[in-house]
């Protein structure tokens, strides 16, 4: 029980991490599909943080939003085709680093003794390899990321604002 909670720490420091990258992308990555995939995959990683935070708190473990600040992901141009290439870079960069978390984290949870929080684990890294799904579809140029559209909406055009609120 000593080691659990250190790990379900790390494992939720470096989760957050991911996060982090991820709602940085999001602010880069405006192909509204893409965009979708990175507000969906944002959506469950917040789901998931809670998973773990309720883990550590039932284990009277402290909670802390410790991860090494903002990630530092930025669009050097403002044309479309610079666009274009740094989310390519952006998706490659991100299915590394989910196959890298998996890599590292599958061993470590195979060999935990709690049942109940290695399951949950095992859902996350799971859920890790779906997301690195998504992005090597994105970096394919896929844009039925999320599902199919029926043939009435057409074409999207156009793409996703970087902020949400625009004072």
């Amino acid at each position: 029980m000593t080691d659990l909670i250190p790990l379900l720490q790390e494992f939720r420091r470096e989760k957050l991490a991911m996060l982090l990258r991820h709602q940085a992308a999001a602010r880069l990555v405006g192909q509204y599909d893409a965009n979708n995939t990175y507000q969906y995959i944002i959506n469950r990683e917040d789901v998931q943080l809670s998973w773990l935070a309720v883990a550590l708190t039932e284990l009277q473990a402290p909670v802390t939003d410790d991860a090494a600040g903002p990630p530092d992901r930025s669009l050097p141009g403002k044309n479309a085709k610079a666009a274009a290439a740094i989310a390519q870079t952006i998706f490659g960069e991100d299915a590394r680093d989910a196959q890298a978390f998996v890599d590292r984290w599958e061993p470590r949870v195979e060999a935990m003794p709690n049942a109940r929080h290695a399951k949950m684990l095992r859902v996350i890294l799971g859920e890790t390899l779906e997301q690195k799904r998504f992005f090597e579809q994105a970096l394919a140029g896929r844009t039925d990321l999320l599902g199919r559209r029926g043939d009435a909406v057409g074409v999207r055009v156009g793409s996703v604002m970087s902020t949400r609120w625009i004072e």
